[in-house]
């Protein structure tokens, strides 16, 4: 289906029509340099590789407040005194916005969309009214809904945790909250569904019964499941491995952690993992190494694209700019055969002094060009260098009679013994580092 751009009464972004592609000799900020939707590569357009994603939670509703001071975003959208108002505004806004950038999903939490009240009651009928109003813009827009997920994080009945809250009552509240966000995003066609146990997790050992939390945690997701299963959701569902922040130690910890908790408990059929470049690297990790753990495992779901700085020490969410690094991720991608249901959803947020409307368009338009000129060398890379063969050459003695038989489990501790005897000392093989890393920055 096609995009169509699409407003409210109001419009909030009058110095873009639409965002086009006018190439890298281009000088227009709000253009793509590199991002051609409809360019094939590697046997799809750039548009299918992607899937991007707008995340509505830091371009809508985050107004560049931090610890030390309040917002410095005064937006057009959130002037209205009522809840319900401000949230037709912001929708309004949000998918001109997204329907202007010609981007194909968006992602939210449930009260990204709708405002939170007083009870549960009232919050649900806030959320339906917003879905309703959501799915008129998704028909008219042509935009549809990567993934939704439920806010088990931010109200202070969440302090303790959600799923593994010590309290029943805050636990099943959790689960009522997880059944209406599915709801939703069943509503609206989304093709997945995300768990962020952003306080699933403990503060001090002292006070925490490991064991039992995660054992609630398993069987709070078997629940989801089999809620959705009912209700008609085909789609996959994603956990997005987190090391530590809020919570001290989170329960997914990293893609490797979250495995073997799924595999543990079941649910590593119907789960896949949605993995966050700056979360990688708060678990002292490369995006590529989570790419990779992930898709060994047949479990490379979706990313959140962003960036942290390497001078701090916590989870920025800056747009991504680093070709290197990107590259370095599409090839396990792109080796990996792509997502499985997922795409890539810019979690990330304007900085606090970018204070202008363009500024949301600068930023998405960087992260996507960043992302298809990336593409573009990590094609490169496959089809017109030896960078596989190269590889591959590495491993050569394991197609050797007896390699080979390792890898079939054919072989005995004592045939190893034997084998090495027989051959004598082994010369060491430079694995020639530089040689493969120099390979990007050729094709860049």
């Amino acid at each position: 289906m096609s995009q169509s751009i699409v407003t409210g009464d109001r419009i909030y972004f009058p110095f873009v029509e639409k965002v086009p592609f006018e190439g890298k000799e281009s000088r227009n900020p709000l253009a793509f340099k590199y991002y051609n939707e409809n360019q094939i590569v590697a046997g799809k357009t750039m548009k299918e590789h992607f899937r991007f994603a707008v995340a509505w939670w830091h371009s809508f509703c985050n107004t560049g407040g931090d610890p030390f001071g309040p917002g410095t975003k005064f937006f057009p959208w959130a002037t209205a005194n009522d809840p319900m108002k401000a949230s037709h505004e912001k929708m309004d806004a949000a998918f001109e916005f997204i329907s202007k950038m010609g981007i194909p999903y968006y992602c939210f939490h449930d009260y990204d969309i709708a405002p939170e009240a007083a009870t549960l009651a009232k919050s649900e009928s806030n959320l339906r009214t917003m879905v309703e109003y959501a799915s008129e813009k998704q028909k008219a827009s042509g935009v549809k809904l990567l993934w939704g997920t439920a806010n088990l994080f931010s109200h202070p009945k969440y302090m303790n945790g959600a799923a593994t809250n010590p309290d029943f009552q805050v636990m099943a509240h959790a689960g009522a909250q997880v059944k209406m966000a599915l709801d939703a995003t069943i509503a609206l066609g989304g093709e997945n569904y995300v768990f962020w146990g952003g306080r699933e997790g403990y503060s001090s050992l002292l006070n925490t019964d490991m064991k039992r939390e995660q054992e609630h945690l398993a069987w709070f997701l078997h629940m989801a499941i089999d809620y959705a299963r009912s209700q008609g959701f085909k789609g996959n569902f994603f956990i997005e491995p987190k090391p530590m922040e809020p919570m001290k130690h989170q329960y997914d910890f990293d893609c490797a952690t979250v495995i073997g908790f799924l595999r543990y408990y079941g649910l590593d059929h119907d789960f896949k993992l949605n993995i966050e470049v700056n979360h990688a690297t708060l678990a002292s990790h490369t995006f590529a190494h989570e790419l990779q753990v992930a898709a060994d495992a047949g479990m490379l779901g979706s990313i959140d694209a962003n960036r942290g700085d390497a001078q701090n020490g916590w989870d920025t969410d800056q747009f991504p700019n680093n070709i290197f690094e990107i590259t370095e991720a599409l090839l396990i991608i792109l080796q990996s055969g792509g997502f499985k249901g997922g795409g890539i959803n810019f979690d990330a947020k304007t900085r606090r002094n970018s204070t202008d409307l363009e500024d949301l368009f600068y930023a998405h338009i960087g992260g996507m060009d960043v992302f298809a000129r990336s593409l573009l060398v990590a094609d490169a890379v496959l089809t017109k260098s030896d960078f596989l063969q190269w590889r591959a050459s590495r491993y050569s003695s394991f197609d050797s009679v007896k390699g080979i038989a390792f890898e079939q489990g054919n072989l005995s501790l004592q045939d190893l013994y034997d084998f090495a005897r027989s051959e004598g000392d082994p010369v060491p093989k430079s694995g020639r580092q530089e040689l493969f890393e120099n390979l990007i920055n050729q094709f860049i």
